[in-house]
């Protein structure tokens, strides 16, 4: 079962599309240097770093961790943590839990376009759906991008 450690990790469910090379986009994967796990990791730790970057331009301060990583082969997860403005822990400690869930979802959608287009640059895939959300109390957000099955 082939593992990457670090930025993601390569489940044994993804191994087809490790063996045959369609893990990301063929031109994403085929323009790094190394071996596909690799490639991945790279690319995996460049996602992550991107999504950072457009937390900072959108909320004015990047999460304090963030970790991409595929869910099976069309799904693509990142976690971001610590994102909160001090604004925005002031609601937390308020409980308004809803207004900053709601407030922050609708700051992402605006700004979909951005995430799908860093996401399909870097794999090299086309992005069917991309879904955001929040946990508010715990700080924790991620953005998930399904990538159509055929690319």
């Amino acid at each position: 079962m082939p593992v990457v450690r670090e930025a993601g990790i390569v489940r044994a469910d993804n191994a087809r599309a490790l063996a045959e090379g369609t893990w990301m986009g063929s031109e994403a994967s085929q323009e790094q240097p190394g071996t596909e796990p690799e490639r991945i990791t790279h690319h995996l730790a460049e996602l992550s770093n991107e999504m950072v970057r457009l937390y900072k331009e959108q909320f004015g301060r990047g999460p304090t961790r963030t970790r991409s990583d595929y869910a099976g082969p069309d799904v693509l997860i990142t976690t971001l943590e610590a994102t909160f403005t001090p604004a925005e822990r002031k609601l937390v400690e308020m409980g308004e839990h809803q207004r900053l869930r709601d407030a922050r979802l609708f700051m992402q959608y605006s700004s979909k376009r951005d995430f799908i287009e860093t996401v399909e640059r870097i794999t090299g895939r086309r992005v069917r759906a991309y879904v955001s959300g929040i946990d508010a109390e715990e700080d924790v957000s991620c953005e998930v991008f399904y990538f159509d099955p055929d690319d």
